[in-house]
């Protein structure tokens, strides 16, 4: 075995996988104690040298994987997702990059890539990206028409709310998250006590419809993507049938010359 091919089975092996898994934790649990002045002053030092280590860490695996696949490590993006992600985090912290400080929090999202189901997750949810597309048009669309709508009607009532079409998509948005729409149609029904109607109308479709149609879209790309793991575990690969048939040739060639060397008194009556 190659020495490459040592490195990559250390990589591989689930020991390594899960230490580098406990460091991200670590290393995102420390620099969340950083945001603490109490925890700073009593040990800061020791927070910032558990930060220097595990970020020596990620710089070592990346390297060592990087020597491992050569080539075909740059096409797996996710090695391309940490790769960028340690990159951010080996930028000075300091003078005009001093901002970037705060993005070292990035490197607990390489949890994403260091496991298998949260990576099937993000995965899914890419795949659904082309359904959502088509989703979030519909959505915007229903905004901006009933921002319209609640511009014509309810703009001279409650103009801090209503008076422009601007003002409006912001206050309709609110209300789709169900941010304080109770008191926002309040407001409006004081003066035209039927507008009970349109928020009602607004919230079903907006709410209970566009955004369970998200959901709906997310959850048959997950089932999708995990369908195709089975059937990529189940189905042979091609490599696995090709290594089956070669044995199965050297077996019969075996056989032959076994039976070619074996005594005629021991050959059966079938072999003779």
């Amino acid at each position: 075995m190659s020495g490459r091919e040592r490195v990559r089975t250390v990589l591989d092996s689930r020991l390594v996988q899960r230490a580098v898994i406990l460091v991200i934790v670590v290393n995102a649990i420390t620099i969340g104690c950083e945001t603490s002045a109490y925890l700073m002053e009593r040990a800061g030092d020791l927070l910032h040298t558990i930060d220097r280590v595990a970020l020596a860490i990620f710089v070592l695996e990346l390297g060592a994987r990087l020597y491992a696949y050569r080539a075909a490590f740059f096409k797996d993006p996710w090695n391309w997702f940490d790769a960028i992600i340690v990159a951010v985090a080996l930028i000075p912290a300091s003078g005009p990059t001093s901002v970037l400080r705060a993005l070292r929090i990035l490197r607990a999202l390489r949890l994403v890539s260091a496991v298998p189901s949260m990576r099937r997750v993000v995965g899914a949810l890419l795949t659904a990206v082309p359904g959502m597309a088509s989703i979030i048009g519909l959505l915007v669309l229903m905004i901006y028409i009933a921002a319209v709508i609640a511009t014509k009607l309810f703009g001279d009532i409650v103009p801090e709310r209503f008076d422009e079409l601007p003002r409006s998509l912001f206050t309709l948005f609110q209300i789709m998250t169900g941010d304080d729409w109770g008191n926002v149609a309040q407001e409006v029904m004081e003066h035209k006590p039927w507008a009970w109607i349109f928020f009602i109308v607004y919230i079903l479709m907006s709410t209970f419809v566009a955004l369970n149609l998200f959901i709906a879209v997310v959850v048959n790309a997950m089932n999708e993507d995990g369908e195709a793991v089975r059937q990529s575990r189940a189905e042979p690969s091609p490599e696995l049938e090709s290594v089956k048939r070669e044995l199965a040739a050297v077996n019969a060639k075996l056989d032959q010359l076994l039976m070619r060397e074996r005594p005629e008194e021991l050959r059966s009556p079938a072999d003779r």
